[in-house]
């Protein structure tokens, strides 16, 4: 076979293409073909998953968010997706910019006014047309749009980025389960987790070209008086699909990048508008009341299935959001992945969790606010009625009752365009790669055809249901991907464990040289693949490590120091020196019975006391300051290199107690 055709061949996966391929054209015949059905058994779907599943998707979403805070607080915080000496491949401002838009932009322009007004017109307990009712409706406004969202994100982002950077493995999301299966991974098992991707990440981003449209015709309708309508969304559905398939076939650099900083540029200025236009002090006080109100019941309201007070709120926002975020998560995870390679683990979870969802918030603020507060306090009951009629008027109803509002309806018509636009060929560059073995290289028209059946999905499950079959899509997909994406958190945490083990063992001491006795490179070959046994390690230490703390010792002496040399059971020996009133020093070197790297039996209980002969276990000799073991062997060193190596751990332990003084 000649190196075209290996390469045609590398960035194409059969069984993976051809199987989601089969899923979603299955899925868009149905909805074409039996509307009415589809349009009833999607509703039938969604009222049984809100119904027997409602408390596992808060579960799985309190997991994820817990689990992505530990990670990046601990020790795994330090691990880099990529080498240790990786630089981010982009600045953080069009890091931030790509991540976002791919990440909420339609969302914040369809939700940002309509989802505040709907909580305080129709909250889920409490009366309606309150102050309570307001502050309560921007809690819950946040607690969708917040740290679970992008944490969700943030989790599957980790994920991928970790194990393709720093593993050399696929950038897909069949890498995660590595750690658990191994090379099975590039098998059945492995084709099966990125078709369910595939699947869920068509689902979810249709969901979000559903409300793009939506709110697209809505604006036109607005500004020019286009009709709104079935054929009329369907048209601007294969209008926008088309500039997307423009964008990526222009590449990330070209297309992706450049929208989403010009998108980021309109939506600051919308912003700044309604900041400055609007009730600028009122605003800034609601959001860090809204943020401290919002961290305050962070807790209650994550795990609040309203067990005590049934609701079908609860279905129509809270689990709707909870699977929208899931089933866009590996299309979302995977493209911050892609653009993510050289940050730190910490520097990502602050990067693409806690500053987007903060930003997030600042929006909800300055346009559901300012929009409740024309209902409360300035008696704007139109504004209301209008947003409870049809959500995807509200933000040019809303935007009315600002100077210039032509305009600004015209720049966020063109905002939700160009994020149609970035959703749908980011969308389809990352599906693309879920089915090329994690390449973005692959042919042009690979990428076309992603794109174009994207925008098919969104047609169909639209002409469907509308609004009722896009949010059962997004809901049911998650289902199976959630299950995926906790064996895979599984890995990732087993795999840091690892990679953070071998970052601290390449720090360990080693046998340090010695000008007056050197030793030979193969010498110190040999020590270190020697596996002895307790005897041995005894002789060792009777004649080396003991006589090395005695001389040791004896210098200490001299200088006035107490030092003394215990000789403990089995042969432990241990220097002692005294520090008056402060934490004295200890050096001892103790035998220590570990496995061999060949061992069978690997839970066998190892004791220290003393050797049963047993082929599976070797003896270490092992040092032990005060604080307890260090996890290093010395069995081989010269008296040199273990008095070369007291010297090194007592000058670390007079800085300790100079830092204590």
């Amino acid at each position: 076979m000649d190196n075209s055709q290996t390469t045609e061949k590398a960035h194409f996966n059969p069984p993976v293409f051809y199987v989601a391929t089969a899923v979603l054209a299955l899925l868009v015949f149905y909805a074409v073909v039996f509307p009415q059905g589809a349009t009833t058994q999607f509703q039938s779907l969604q009222n049984a998953i809100v119904s027997y599943m409602s408390w596992y998707y808060v579960m799985v979403v309190a997991v994820i968010l817990i689990g992505v805070l530990a990670v990046g607080l601990s020790s795994f915080g330090e691990v880099r997706l990529g080498p240790e000496h990786a630089e981010p491949d982009y600045s953080f401002w069009s890091w931030f910019a790509m991540l976002f838009s791919a990440g909420m932009g339609i969302g914040l322009l369809f939700f940002g006014v309509a989802e505040p007004v709907m909580h305080y017109l129709e909250p889920p307990l409490g009366e309606t047309g309150t102050a309570a009712a307001a502050s309560e409706a921007m809690v819950l406004t946040f607690f969708h749009w917040g740290f679970h969202a992008w944490a969700i994100y943030a989790i599957v982002a980790m994920i991928l980025g970790y194990f393709s950077f720093r593993h050399k493995l696929p950038l897909t999301l069949r890498s995660a389960l590595y750690p658990m299966i191994g090379e099975r991974i590039h098998g059945p098992i492995g084709h099966a987790v990125d078709i369910f991707a595939i699947v869920g990440t068509v689902c979810g981003v249709a969901t979000t070209l559903g409300f793009g449209v939506l709110q697209i015709n809505s604006g036109l309708n607005h500004l020019f008086g286009l009709p709104v309508g079935d054929m009329v969304q369907v048209v601007l559905i294969v209008v926008t699909t088309l500039l997307a398939t423009v964008s990526v076939v222009m590449g990330l650099d070209a297309g992706i990048k450049r929208l989403s900083e010009l998108n980021m540029i309109l939506a600051g200025l919308l912003l700044l508008m309604v900041l400055v236009l609007g009730s600028t002090v009122y605003l800034l006080q609601a959001f860090v009341q809204n943020f401290g109100s919002y961290l305050s019941e962070i807790v209650s309201k994550t795990f609040n299935l309203y067990a005590y007070k049934p609701t079908d709120w609860l279905g129509g926002w809270t689990i709707f959001y909870w699977g929208w975020w899931m089933s866009w998560s590996p299309f979302v995870g995977l493209f911050i992945a892609r653009i993510s390679r050289g940050r730190t683990i910490r520097e990502f979870v602050f990067g693409a969790m806690l500053v987007p969802a903060i930003i997030t918030m600042l929006w909800m603020t300055f346009f559901g606010n300012s929009a409740i507060h024309m209902i409360l306090n300035e008696g704007l009951t139109s504004l209301g009625e209008a947003v409870a009629e049809d959500q995807s008027v509200a933000l040019f109803q809303f935007l009315e009752q600002f100077p210039l509002s032509g305009l600004f309806s015209f720049v966020a018509v063109i905002m939700v365009v160009v994020f149609f636009v970035t959703s749908a060929d980011s969308g389809a560059l990352v599906v693309n790669m879920l089915s090329s073995h994690g390449r973005d290289d692959t042919p042009v028209w690979q990428r076309i055809f992603w794109c174009f059946l994207i925008g098919i999905v969104a047609i169909s499950l639209l002409l469907a249901g509308g609004l009722g079959s896009l949010q059962t899509a997004a809901i049911a997909s998650a289902l199976p991907f959630s299950v995926i994406l906790l064996f895979a958190m599984y890995g990732l945490v087993k795999a840091l464990r690892t990679d953070t083990m071998k970052r601290n063992t390449q720090s360990a001491p080693v046998a340090p040289i010695s000008a007056r006795n050197p030793v030979s490179w193969q010498r110190r070959l040999k020590n270190a693949l020697q596996l002895p046994s307790l005897a041995e390690v005894h002789e060792y230490i009777a004649e080396v490590g003991k006589p090395a703390l005695e001389e040791f010792a004896a210098e200490m002496q001299k200088s006035g120091y107490d030092a003394t040399v215990t000789e403990k059971k089995n042969h432990w020996v241990q220097l002692d020196i005294h520090q008056g009133d402060e934490t004295g020093f200890i050096y001892g070197i103790y035998p220590k019975a570990t496995l061999k790297p060949d061992a069978n039996n690997l839970d066998k209980e190892l004791s220290d006391d003393h050797d049963d002969g047993s082929p599976d276990i070797y003896f270490r000799a092992e040092v032990h300051l005060y604080e307890g073991g260090q996890d290093y062997d010395v069995m081989g060193w010269t008296k040199d290199q273990l008095l070369t190596d007291m010297v090194s751990q007592y000058e670390r332990h007079l800085q300790f107690l100079h830092t204590l003084r």
